[in-house]
């Protein structure tokens, strides 16, 4: 419920506070004295928008301040999610600078509008002619009909199993999604791997590869050279060898005259020895060095698959290609059979759903017993407040598929005059047959639906005597359950109040503005008396207005 507001320095308010009893708080005034005002303030505070051309006084900052008691509306969870401080009382406040700067705070934690606007809405549910309202919810709709049918558990534990459901069927989505991908990626992986497996590739292979094909390429040169090479070394007339035994011989003759020529001599015979070797050596890879075509062919075309597989991988080595190979053989091998999982899932949905359908069912059973008593007690409520040929029916559309909150799908048809024909509450009802309509419908589930503080803006227009003096007597009944604020221009209505406001204008250094007055006794005889006739009051005016006071 809202404790108490305060303005600053928006439209024609300078400054002032209005205190809300925990009943029916009535406001009255002359018209164009600023109760609309009071009501656009309520409205920012709900989330609407600021503009700088509402300032009083466009040097100073506008502020629009509101305290509520929030023991009973369990918002701890949206505090908590929206990381605003909790507290039994909160306020909220709304800024304007002269700037243009709008900003918003809930206890003192800067908002955004969006949880402006989610927020107020629990506290303050705010009827203006021609707004829309929230009897035009079928959610809401449904709402009462829960309220007045005592579905609240069954509808709870449907809701919690929905949720299930609902968390499942996501779970099952994921699942198929990842189980399709992983098919997809698995067989990329097995086409990768059965190219590995047809390239056989063995390690080493590259660089002994590309070596062969180097010398195969390379053989007649090889050939030549190393052949020569072994001519001269060992088969020419003049070959270095032969020269080299010669120069042994006659070393011979001398060595044995000093140790150090010995050793000379030894180390001279081991480089003839090792050039014979090499001369072997040259004329047997000669020999064997062959030009082969199919060969280089061969080995071209196995070092053109092991480059393709570097160059798809983003490998330059064989080692690393090789690595490549085993990373892709364990990320096949990690892949789980999602199949099970999904199977077990669709089972779960599927008894959920089963489960889900009995309560839905049952549900609607309840809605639809209560349903027509209902909308026999609004119209009755109707004819009371001077709409003698309203008619309301609710009808139920069966959904085919699971809903938050059933099977149901509920629409208040609606017709004002007689012969009319019934049609959604949006599209047919005038601002204040939907006010009406409104009072009456939520009048009937007051003690059954917790709802916010009630605002009502005028829902007496067109009204007068036994009809207003009805719809007061509604507005105070209500008030039993709810806090309710209502801005009237009906004498009947406005002596229902437990607390009555009275704004009015008056001239303060040469500018128009708006104050509120708290009204005692005395001062609403007369304020209801001027309502009743003209300022000042006649005598039997005041005395009317003490007879619907009740008071001598």
């Amino acid at each position: 419920m809202i404790k108490w507001l305060k303005i600053q320095n928006y439209a024609i308010i300078e400054e002032l506070e209005v205190q809300f009893s925990n009943g029916l708080t009535i406001i009255t005034g002359e018209t164009g004295a600023g109760k609309s005002i009071l009501l656009g303030a309520l409205g920012l505070l709900m989330g609407n928008r600021m503009d700088t051309k509402s300032l009083y006084d466009l040097t100073q900052k506008c502020i629009i301040e509101g305290c509520f008691n929030i023991s009973k509306y369990k918002l701890e969870a949206f505090f908590k999610e929206n990381d605003i401080d909790y507290d039994e009382e909160l306020v909220i406040r709304r800024e304007l600078t002269p700037s243009g700067k709008s900003r918003a705070f809930a206890n003192d934690t800067p908002v955004n509008l969006k949880v402006l606007q989610e927020l107020s809405g629990s506290l303050l549910d705010l009827h203006q002619q021609f707004d829309t309202l929230e009897t035009h919810s079928t959610d809401f709709q449904l709402h009462m009909l829960d309220a007045l049918a005592g579905n609240k558990d069954l509808l709870v534990k449907y809701q919690g199993l929905y949720k299930d459901y609902t968390r499942n069927k996501r779970q099952l989505e994921t699942l198929i999604e990842q189980h399709q991908k992983a098919r997809q990626e698995e067989d990329f992986l097995n086409y990768q791997l059965k190219e590995f497996e047809e390239a056989a590739l063995v390690k080493g292979e590259q660089e002994s590869s590309e070596e062969e094909l180097s010398k195969l390429s390379n053989a007649e040169d090889i050939k030549r050279t190393l052949g020569s090479a072994f001519q001269h070394l060992s088969e020419s007339e003049n070959a270095v060898i032969s020269q080299l035994e010669d120069i042994s011989s006659a070393l011979s003759s001398v060595s044995s005259f000093d140790a150090n020529l010995r050793k000379l001599k030894e180390r001279f015979d081991g480089i003839i020895y090792e050039l014979q070797d090499v001369a072997r050596e040259f004329e047997a890879v000669a020999e064997e060095t062959e030009y082969n075509e199919e060969r280089i062919k061969e080995l071209q075309e196995r070092l053109d698959l092991i480059y393709r597989l570097q160059k798809k991988h983003g490998v330059l080595t064989l080692d690393q290609l090789l690595e490549v190979q085993q990373q892709i053989t364990e990320k096949q091998n990690s892949f789980a059979d999602l199949s099970q999982n999904i199977e077990q899932l669709k089972q779960t949905i599927e008894n959920q759903e089963k489960t889900l359908f009995q309560l839905a069912h049952q549900l609607s059973e309840k809605r639809k017993a209560i349903a027509p008593k209902f909308q026999d007690n609004v119209v009755n409520m109707l004819k009371q407040l001077a709409m003698e040929h309203a008619q309301m029916q609710i009808h139920f559309t069966a959904s085919d598929t699971l809903l938050s909150s059933g099977v149901d799908q509920v629409n208040y048809l609606f017709a004002a005059n007689k012969g009319s024909r019934l049609q959604a509450i949006r599209e047919v009802a005038s601002g204040g047959e939907q006010s009406r309509l409104a009072l009456a419908t939520k009048s009937l589930v007051a003690s059954a639906i917790p709802l916010p503080t009630l605002v009502f803006d005028e829902i007496d227009t067109g009204i007068s005597g036994h009809v207003a003096l009805k719809m007061g007597e509604i507005l105070r009944n209500l008030s039993n359950e709810h806090q309710v604020v209502s801005i009237t221009h009906s004498p009947q209505v406005a002596s229902q109040a437990d607390t009555h406001y009275y704004v009015y204008k008056r001239v303060k250094d040469d500018r128009t503005v708006t104050e509120v007055k708290q009204l005692k006794v005395e001062e609403r005889i007369h304020v209801i008396a001027m309502m009743l006739s003209s300022d000042p009051p006649s005598l039997s005016a005041l005395q009317n207005a003490r007879e619907l006071l009740g008071v001598s």
